[in-house]
């Protein structure tokens, strides 16, 4: 194909705004797709994503189009997610295209997503085609989409195309936009061979498949390439594109989109973002994508120990797929061995660990999230500290930095004062409002991270009966009163448990805790202490009562004194085992309380 017929393009959208739906509807009108595979959410092909409605992987698919000037058209379409945790598979997306379409749905209109992905593909200079989607939905309200695209995201009111992807509507002149309005790729086949890798993915037959998009130069079987970032030769044994199921081709030129495989075995030798070039005659590096930094850490530890290496190789599989993802080994006295991962957020969290148990069928168990603080000691050192264990004594720390996010929470007028309750309820503190349309406000909080990682998203779902949305970035850090909460059972620490957490919350959570724990743990022969402690202080408490063996059973008349006696004994003996008993908490207490 001429590179001058060559289009290449993402969609971009905020989640459940039709973004798979319109992406069906273009494969099936280009021919891509017959009427007997057609299939909805054709291009969500992990089960997780069928199930939640939502696209977790950026899918790359080529489709041929003949447009009404008579000549036939290569669309390279890679489909994106829109949750704010995966934006970092949306940011490598759009490197490889020219342009995007934006989806925004007729009757949300904007949402605070749909405002984060269009400045990273304004960042990445592409060319933007606004579509309203779902425009036959009886309370759509199309002129006021129009003004909200204006007047939030400065994008000309008539540029909008209004479709309907469940109906059909408006998908020719959508493909009829992709050709006309977007500029075809740069580069040129004579010159050395570039391409970008843009992802990845473990197959069992071929070894690790990548998905590139050639900038310059050519690329077929046989040839021998380099890879510059870990300078490591490989020859290509085989070239192809999706449509949306792999297929073989002779050659992938300058400007298209495919996969490759070569003699790459181990999911270690690819980075993602690195250039292909020419063993023979090798081109300069193209500009990579940003190093992605997780914020949100947690451990995750096999349930059997002996799926230790097991779950080693898996993580490096999903890691290939997933580059946001990073892990590394660690060791804990209650969990044994595992490892410390980093997230871009719960969701990613969520959604790894399920991968693990139904891709690779792992029994994983998952300790407490937390985040990087900036932990600044007495001798003038700083300290980066994502896990609970490694965060010095009180009397060693100057200050604790946490960081912040910027957050940006779209909901109706009527909800303005339960999302203000909700910002201050987190510490987080609002900076300005913005009123969007006559139904619809925007705010704008400091929030720390911390405080919106575990229910922060389900709570303004909830406050605003599904109405709200939001979006957060990355604000630096800031000074904070921070301490670490241990957990004492029978007055020993389970490291397990251990998290920090704000000085002022600490006794409610160390409540929750410690009740929780009251509920798993099994009662033994004496009495056991249940304790949340700040350093030496305890804040928390709660009592697991002793199971009592009725010892005086066997009396049967006599003196009280012979009761007393055996009572006695009973006391003495339990006041030894407590002295020298441990109390080994069973591997559900800690799958039970770790999931709450």
């Amino acid at each position: 194909m001429e590179i001058k017929r060559i289009r290449n393009f993402s969609i971009i959208a905020h989640i459940d705004h039709g973004k798979t739906t319109l992406s069906d509807r273009l494969l099936h009108r280009t021919g891509t797709i017959s009427d007997r595979e057609m299939q909805a959410q054709l291009l969500d092909s992990m089960d997780l994503e069928r199930e939640r409605g939502i696209t977790i992987k950026a899918h790359p698919v080529t489709m041929y189009y003949e447009a009404a000037d008579g000549n036939q058209y290569e669309l390279n379409l890679i489909d994106t997610p829109g949750h704010v945790d995966f934006s970092y598979e949306v940011s490598r997306s759009l490197s490889a295209c020219e342009g995007a379409l934006l989806i925004v749905d007729a009757a949300q209109g904007v949402e605070a997503q749909t405002v984060a992905n269009v400045h990273l593909a304004m960042k990445e200079d592409l060319v933007i085609i606004p579509v309203i989607n779902k425009i036959d939905l009886p309370h759509a309200n199309v002129d006021q989409v129009i003004k909200q695209i204006e007047d939030i995201l400065a994008i000309p009111g008539e540029e909008t195309i209004c479709a309907s992807a469940k109906q059909g509507i408006g998908i020719e002149e959508i493909l009829e936009g992709i050709v006309t309005r977007l500029p075809p790729p740069e580069g040129s086949r004579d010159h050395p061979l570039q391409a970008l890798l843009f992802d990845s993915y473990y197959d069992t037959y071929k070894g690790v498949v990548t998905h590139i998009r050639v900038v310059n130069g050519e690329l077929c079987s046989g040839t021998h390439a380099k890879l510059l970032h870990s300078g490591k030769n490989v020859e290509i044994k085989e070239v192809g594109s999706f449509n949306p199921k792999p297929y073989v081709r002779d050659r992938l030129t300058a400007g298209e989109t495919g996969y490759i495989t070569a003699n790459i075995k181990s999911p270690l030798d690819i980075k993602v973002g690195d250039t292909l070039t020419d063993a023979r005659k090798p081109a300069k590096e193209l500009p990579g994508f940003q190093e992605i930094h997780p914020m949100v850490f947690s451990g995750i530890y096999p349930i059997n120990n002996a799926d230790y290496e097991r779950l080693k190789t898996n993580l490096a599989k999903l890691q290939l797929n997933d580059a946001a993802f990073v892990y590394q080994a660690e060791s804990s006295v209650a969990l044994g061995f595992g490892f410390r991962c980093g997230f871009l957020g719960l969701l990613h969290l969520e959604i790894i660990q399920e991968r693990l148990r139904r891709e690779f069928e792992m029994d994983i168990i998952a300790t407490y999230p937390s985040v990087v603080y900036q932990v600044f000691t007495t001798d003038g050192e700083m300290k980066e500290v994502d896990n609970p264990v490694f965060l010095p004594s009180p009397n060693y720390i100057e200050k604790i930095l946490e960081p912040m996010v910027k957050s940006f929470i779209i909901c109706p007028n009527e909800y303005i004062g339960d999302m203000m309750n909700l910002v201050s309820e987190k510490r987080g503190l609002l900076e300005h409002t913005e009123t969007l349309d006559d139904k619809r406000v925007m705010l704008t909080c400091r929030v720390p991270l911390n405080e919106i990682l575990i229910d922060f998203h389900d709570r303004i779902k909830s406050l605003t009966r599904g109405y709200g949305s939001m979006d957060y970035e990355h604000d630096g850090y800031q000074k904070s009163d921070m301490v670490r909460l241990d957990m004492l059972v029978n007055s020993e620490a389970v490291d397990a448990f251990s998290c920090i957490v704000h000085k002022n919350k600490a006794e409610s959570r160390g409540r929750v805790l410690a009740a929780k724990l009251k509920d798993v743990i099994p009662r033994q022969q004496y009495q056991i202490a249940l304790q949340a402690a700040i350093g030496s202080r305890i804040v928390a408490r709660e009592t697991i009562r002793a199971l009592r063996k009725d010892v005086t059973a066997k009396c049967y008349g006599g003196d009280i004194t012979r009761k007393r006696k055996l009572l006695e004994k009973q006391k003495e003996g339990k006041k030894r085992m407590k002295s020298v008993g441990s109390v080994s908490i069973p591997q559900e207490a800690f799958v039970q309380v770790l999931k709450s």
